[in-house]
């Protein structure tokens, strides 16, 4: 009669999938003697494995041995003598690390000459086992990965998955057995995933299995951390977590599910999307504020590296994170960035840009790039693949009024921005003019990720700038839910034509969100509006004569607080730029007019104090104490009005940035 455990042992070796390398490794151990030591990190199918190579070791006629660490209890034979012939399997090894010692230089010596022993644990061999010769001799590795996407259709296919599902169960799961399993499991029950997230079941069932607990708050606030960073180093953790930095990377190393990098410490793909699902769906308040915390640490990173390719890769490695999460289609699982880089324009460049632009939008458009290249080199962005050839480019040119007549692009644009709020003195309108992939035009491809990235760091470090447009973009149904996402909205009236291709326009303008509004606002989106942020509507754009009447008003009504809270400055760019939590607008207002008098010179730093600030009497008296005219004190005055006034323009058009 049939068995029980032989229809199951049957039904799985039918689901078993791929594994094709490791079999045949084990099948050339099976004909010799010593250890197999496989390890990867939970779910990824190590004791599937193993299931396979006992059958072909019983199929070989040779007896299996097998021995699972969690039913072991410690004692003097904690571990089985081996027969002649007989392969010895050990799984979870993890949980008898603290043997690890004993079972290399006791246990496993004594076993007979011809013994096959096959070790599966989460985490590799110790560095021990590699310093003795003899072993790295008769030791061979297996570091278990995720299957391939062959291999994970061949098993969807197996289970009876619809094939419409497979490429999405494919992409949540990253190829990673458990996962697969469970997906599989959860569409039998009438689920159809499009986010880990969105099976709550199977992510903590999944953490169950892939991740052991933490030590404690801290060393999940850790793990949750290095779940949402491209790269998790001592400096990120001690900026974001404080002092025990080094005790906490020293931990996730140990962890089987965290790799080493050459930038840093990064979770395998599964676990990283099954801990933000988890913080996500468990506890969005936190989640929220952990992303900020993090965004703060990496932008404060970015801003302090003075290479520009290397903070492009950092912006491209955080955009690859995140892409990861978004519904946005071309949002969506941005292409790494590993076999190309953003350069500066070199020689040699300009015929293969003409020669990609003309392939992709027409000559019309290439002699526009080539008239650009001439006049603006510096404003072109090169995307290189390994070897330095160009891939694809993205130009960004700021627009001045001597711009104009060339480009119909440049001059919809310029118009554009002119007719819905004129940059003001000192202002710069940037506009990306320019974007495609030699390969792939501006369909998915690391140069969308690096012209992403080059976009983002424009942004972050151009403090001046009243308007950004991208007229980059020839598809506008394809294009414009990802600009929206990002903060930028149709300019209405400034598409234009070239050749026979119409081009949308999308813009932002920056006096009315900033770059901490327009961030706090993605982070709200990402972290699906959990924290709210305004869209920059309300907001104040003055003119240089308004901003300076508005000056003198606060001034004069700073003793006066209902008319203080009707100033227009209290929306304006200035005041928003610089307001502490917890700070009213009118309150942030009277500290930016406090610090723009401290750095008045002496003599009007003290008038303005008596007349402003701290006024006690008349005009008239204060003219006296200072021993000064009237008509003297009045013209001081002014003097220390228009100053203020510069002060703050400068810092409502970005020229100064540093909070009071």
């Amino acid at each position: 009669m049939t068995m029980l455990g032989e229809r199951l042992r049957d039904l799985r070796r039918r689901s078993f999938v791929g594994r094709e390398r490791e079999v045949r490794l084990f099948r050339s151990a099976l004909a010799d003697f010593g250890l197999v030591f496989v390890h990867g990190p939970g779910g990824v199918g190590k004791s599937a494995l193993l299931d396979m190579f006992a059958d072909i070791a019983a199929d070989a006629g040779r007896s299996a041995v097998r021995v699972d660490a969690r039913h072991l209890r410690l004692g003097p034979d904690v571990l089985p003598a081996l027969a002649d012939g007989e392969v010895l399997f050990i799984d979870t090894y993890e949980l008898l690390e603290p043997l690890d010692d004993w079972v290399r230089e006791r246990y496993l010596p004594s076993l007979p000459g011809d013994a096959l022993v096959v070790i599966a644990g989460r985490r590799a061999p110790s560095p021990r086992w590699y310093a003795d010769p003899a072993w790295r001799h008769l030791m061979r590795e297996i570091a278990l990965g995720n299957l391939p996407p062959a291999d994970g259709q061949a098993y969807l296919a197996a289970q009876g998955v619809p094939e419409k599902l497979h490429d999405r169960l494919l992409a949540i799961s990253h190829g990673h057995p458990l996962l697969l399993s469970m997906l599989v499991d959860a569409v039998g029950k009438g689920a159809e995933p499009y986010r880990l997230g969105d099976v709550p079941s199977v992510v903590g069932a999944l953490l169950a299995q892939i991740v052991d607990e933490a030590p404690s708050p801290l060393h999940r606030a850790a793990l949750e951390l290095c779940a949402h960073a491209p790269v998790t180093t001592a400096d990120l953790l001690r900026a974001v977590l404080g002092d025990e930095a080094e005790k906490l990377f020293a931990w996730l190393r140990t962890l089987p599910f965290i790799d080493d990098g050459p930038n840093g410490l990064y979770p395998h793909d599964v676990a990283r999307d099954a801990l933000d699902a988890d913080l996500r769906w468990r506890d969005g308040a936190r989640y929220a504020e952990m992303r900020r915390r993090l965004s703060v640490a990496l932008r404060a990173r970015i801003l302090a590296t003075a290479d520009e390719r290397e903070q492009i890769q950092l912006l491209a490695d955080v955009i690859a994170v995140e892409g990861s999460r978004s519904k946005v289609a071309t949002c969506s699982n941005p292409p790494a960035t590993m076999q190309a880089y953003a350069d500066t324009l070199q020689d040699g460049d300009r015929a293969p840009i003409i020669a990609m632009t003309t392939a992709w939008q027409g000559e019309e458009q290439a002699e526009l790039a080539a008239y650009w290249l001439d006049r603006r080199p510096g404003a072109f962005r090169v995307f290189r693949t390994v070897s330095g050839e160009p891939r694809g480019y993205a130009a960004c040119l700021e627009l001045t009024e001597t711009d104009l007549g060339v480009d119909p692009g440049v001059n919809a644009m310029w118009r554009y921005a002119h007719e819905h709020g004129a940059p003001r003195t000192g202002e710069r309108v940037r506009a990306w003019r320019f974007f495609l992939d030699r390969d792939h035009g501006q369909l998915a491809s690391p140069s969308v990720t690096l012209f992403a990235a080059c976009q983002t760091l424009d942004a972050l470090t151009h403090h001046n700038t009243a308007w950004t447009l991208v007229g980059a973009y020839a598809d506008p149904a394809l294009w414009a839910p990802t600009m929206h996402n990002l903060g930028f909205e149709p300019a209405k009236g400034a598409e234009y034509t070239i050749g026979s291709t119409r081009f949308p326009v999308f813009a932002h303008d920056w006096r009315r969100t900033d770059v901490d509004e327009w961030l706090e606002i993605l982070h709200a989106r990402q972290a699906g509006a959990l924290a709210t942020a305004a869209d920059g509507t309300d907001n104040t754009v003055l003119s240089e004569p308004q901003f300076a009447e508005a000056v003198q008003a606060a001034l004069r009504d700073l003793r006066t607080p209902n008319l203080l809270q009707e100033n227009p400055l209290l929306r304006s760019r200035a005041v928003r730029q610089n307001q502490r939590d917890g700070n009213a607008p009118a309150e942030t207002l009277r500290e930016l007019l406090e610090t723009a008098v401290s750095v008045l010179p002496p003599n009007l730093r003290v008038l303005a104090d008596r007349t402003f600030l701290h006024p006690v009497t008349t005009q008239e008296r204060i003219a006296e104490s200072l021993h000064l005219s009237f008509n003297t004190y009045r013209r001081h005055r002014d003097r220390a009005v228009t100053s203020i006034t510069e002060w703050l323009w400068a810092a409502e058009t970005g020229h100064r940035t540093s909070r009071p």
